[in-house]
């Protein structure tokens, strides 16, 4: 199935709404998509990206349909702005079909596609930041947008259409055979969660490639991964908020429990916040990694919960723990709290495995057994020091 932007331009890619995981270990209760983009000049073709190899029969009939009702019978530039293999792994699979075809990279994306595809140097153009090829009538310029996810990530403007090819930047992982956004809430909390699993971790460097992106004009964004936003602005104000240095007046709590004393804490602990400030109490063992992700994208308060599995943190906290600490939020304050039956290095394990987290630490509170009442009262201070900051 093949998706038009105009006559000149039309989407070639896969649409995979019944994928369940990304990467082998990101949850996708919309699906995915893999977007993939052919543009008519009236001297050149190019193609922008490709899609995840075992997608490739569908893709190269998408693409065959696609020169077909175009006209064409070449492809003479593939343009790769993100070297991963969901956009670039069928790129040989194109260049064996066209075999005049040049690879269009930066210098970082050229070494890793040596690489993770095994291009040669005389496979590929190298170009660099605001550097154009011309099609004809169509002029692509290419912006270098690094670490948005990949060190050599970058941006494919077409001048005379106003459209930016973002690959992963503004993408979501949300199947629709729609091209464009119809249902603008659903896309972006989709948004929310690509950004917090793959995104946040990069959000200063993000902030640098905002700016780049405010010099251009820009009526449609046109990512590789779900429907393209012909209001671009949605998605933009959406990452203006995201990237921005101020939090919500928000607490989450994540905790996993064993033998309901740390259950019985978190408990307690959301009823001191409720009615006072939001908050968000979260079982590790019933929500998956894009959920958690999404309330730490924002929140100012991060609250973490564990009983100790022979002295460390319990295997799912220590999981979720490494996540948070390789995302990095933004929040102002994190804290820890659990319970221990013979043997506690549970706040030990807990500083080391957050060490990234540039977030004041609030007092740990680990009680033997059940809680009592003097842990309660610890529980009670920390409440009152978290609002009292908000």
């Amino acid at each position: 199935m093949i998706r038009k932007i105009n006559d000149q331009i039309i989407e070639v890619g896969v649409r995979a709404p019944s994928k369940p995981y990304f990467d082998n270990f990101i949850p996708l209760p919309r699906g995915t998509s893999y977007n993939s983009y052919i543009i008519k000049g009236s001297e050149k073709i190019a193609i922008i990206d490709t899609v995840e190899p075992e997608y490739a029969d569908e893709f190269l009939c998408n693409v065959q349909e696609c020169m077909r009702e175009m006209g064409i019978e070449k492809i003479d530039y593939i343009i790769s702005n993100h070297s991963e293999q969901d956009h670039s792994g069928c790129i040989p699979l194109v260049r064996e079909r066209f075999p005049g075809s040049k690879v269009i990279v930066n210098e970082r994306s050229k070494e890793l596609l040596s690489e993770l595809i095994h291009l040669k140097d005389e496979d590929m153009i190298i170009i660099k930041e605001n550097e154009e090829i011309s099609l004809g009538d169509k002029t692509l310029r290419f912006i270098l947008t690094p670490w948005v996810h990949w060190p050599e990530t970058m941006c494919t403007y077409l001048k005379e259409d106003k459209i930016l090819f973002t690959c992963d930047f503004f993408g979501s992982h949300f199947s629709s055979d729609e091209l464009y956004v119809k249902d603008a809430e659903s896309v972006v909390h989709e948004a929310k969660r690509y950004y917090a699993e793959l995104m946040m971790a990069f959000r200063v460097i993000i902030k640098v490639n905002m700016k780049k992106l405010e010099k251009i004009e820009i009526e449609t964004i046109a990512p590789a991964h779900g429907p393209v936003y012909d209001n671009p602005k949605i998605i933009i104000d959406a990452y203006n908020q995201w990237i921005s240095d101020d939090c919500k007046k928000e607490v989450v709590i994540l905790y996993v429990t064993m033998h309901e004393s740390t259950h019985i804490m978190a408990e307690y602990l959301k009823s001191k916040f409720e009615g006072k400030v939001e908050v968000k109490l979260m079982d590790l063992m019933k929500c998956d990694l894009g959920e958690m992700a999404i309330e730490l994208v924002e929140a100012e308060t991060i609250l973490f919960g564990s009983p100790a599995y022979i002295s460390g943190p319990h295997p799912v906290a220590a999981n979720a723990a490494y996540s948070i600490n390789v995302l990095k939020p933004k929040a102002k304050y994190i804290g820890f709290f659990g319970s221990y039956g013979w043997a506690n290095k549970l706040e030990e394990y807990f500083i080391r495995m957050t060490d990234n987290i540039h977030a004041e630490r609030l007092p740990s509170i680990i009680v033997k057994g059940k809680p009592r009442e003097e842990d309660f009262r610890k529980m009670d201070e920390v409440v009152e020091k978290i609002i009292n900051t908000m």
